[in-house]
């Protein structure tokens, strides 16, 4: 028997346990791990410790060693999102319809967990706590396949959250990480049909879309964020820089930070150098069309289809003026990854056709697009933002990790 498969096998053993489990036993599993996390903080900033030194060592970049790095504050966080999962509302055994047939069957429509969910996701090692914290709640069990780069940080969480999930009575195999960091286990793991019901993504445009076109188990995409803002022609200037400056540069390793600015032809003289003012805060390398450099002057870099189609995940821009709306919302068309997408206007018929014509999980209307968060949404922590339309879309909470079965009540009915 293979890693993969001993990980599979062992999984669907605890299915069964982790699917039929109370609200109050999963709760009971969710508080020993946030209590854990506090009382192991050292340990794990220890190991993560030996993950920023590597990453130090490769040259990996400044704002992928941040999206890297644990600290108190930041696994104090995990643990308060842990505690707010506890809270909310447990998804498993809702009803959503019901109603009688006229041959008498009673028909109801229930919410069932989704069954073992893998989970392929790069450098954040907060995804490790979150992910898992999410399909426990939601009765599901997970196995985790972390980046190289973090798996230090990923294998000490990992034991701890197993450590506690069995103290609180359920299966420890409810969550496993993958101690392999090569490609060939991650592969074995998108083949692993009969064992996981479903693979969930979460990192940069090549992770995801090598999954899709390697996985036989069901994919649900996510991640992926070519995200744009539109400063339109009626847009409040002051506002337009504040969204542009906390979409881009507030954190921008995410996948809701913007990458792309678009800008109305006849703003483009007064917006432009207000930002570009805001972007040098920032160190921002920008890239722009010919007339953003007639007006920025040579510091910008020429911008060609590669920038306009790439996620930078870094203190990089690429901007166009555009002739109008229609224009905005074709480069949109062509360059975005559905995330998340934003148009600052104080044009009401333009904010319901920037609304009604592009075609993104979030769009926004004069709000930052750095909101496409579940936490943000109100569902808590989330599995990732899912950027395709089956079998979710935008957000993933606790629903989102559920599916439906019927339940058929009759009294001897044949057809």
């Amino acid at each position: 028997m293979s890693y993969t498969e001993d990980l599979g096998n062992r999984a669907k053993a605890a299915e069964p346990a982790v699917a039929s489990a109370s609200t109050q036993q999963k709760n009971d599993a969710l508080a020993a791990i946030s209590r854990a996390l506090r009382e192991n903080m050292q340990l794990i900033i220890d190991e993560n410790a030996k993950d920023l030194k590597a990453a130090r060592e490769s040259g990996m970049s400044l704002s992928k060693q941040d999206r890297l790095k644990l600290d108190e504050s930041r696994i104090e966080g995990m643990a308060q999102g842990v505690d707010q999962l506890i809270a909310f509302t447990d998804p498993v055994g809702q009803i959503t319809e019901g109603f009688t047939r006229p041959n008498g069957l009673r028909i109801v429509k229930s919410r069932v967990p989704l069954g073992v969910i893998g989970i392929i996701y790069e450098s954040r090692p907060n995804v490790t706590v979150d992910a898992a914290a999410l399909c426990l709640k939601a009765g599901n069990v997970v196995i985790l396949k972390g980046g190289k780069e973090a798996i230090n940080s990923n294998l000490c969480l990992g034991a701890i959250m197993r450590k506690a999930i069995s103290e609180a009575g359920l299966p420890e195999d409810a969550v496993q990480v993958v101690e392999s960091t090569d490609r060939e286990t991650t592969t074995a793991l998108m083949k692993l049909n009969g064992c996981i019901d479903v693979i969930i993504p979460r990192g940069s445009a090549n992770l995801i879309q090598a999954v899709v076109k390697n996985a036989t188990v069901p994919v649900i995409e996510t991640g992926a964020g070519n995200c744009h803002v539109y400063v339109d022609a009626s847009a409040d200037l002051d506002m337009a820089v504040e969204i542009t400056d906390n979409a881009k540069t507030q954190r921008p390793s995410v996948c809701n930070a913007i990458e792309s600015l678009l800008v109305h032809k006849d703003r483009a003289e007064d917006f432009l150098p207000a930002i570009a003012e805001r972007f040098k805060e920032h160190s921002v390398t920008i890239y722009g069309c010919e007339r953003t450099r007639a007006i920025l002057g040579e510091s910008v870099l020429p911008a060609t289809e590669t920038e306009y189609a790439t996620e930078f995940n870094d203190f990089v821009i690429a901007v166009k003026v555009v002739e109008d709306i229609s224009e905005a919302i074709a480069h949109i068309r062509r360059y975005s990854t559905k995330h998340s997408e934003c148009i600052v206007t104080s044009d009401y018929a333009n904010a319901e056709r920037f609304h009604r014509e592009v075609d993104a999980a979030a769009v926004y209307v004069n709000a930052s697009t750095r909101f496409t968060d579940g936490g943000e949404f109100g569902y808590g922590a989330e599995i990732g933002i899912s950027t395709q339309k089956l079998h979710a879309r935008g957000p993933m909470g606790l629903t989102e990790l559920t599916t439906v079965k019927y339940l058929i009540n009759g009294n001897g009915q044949i057809r």
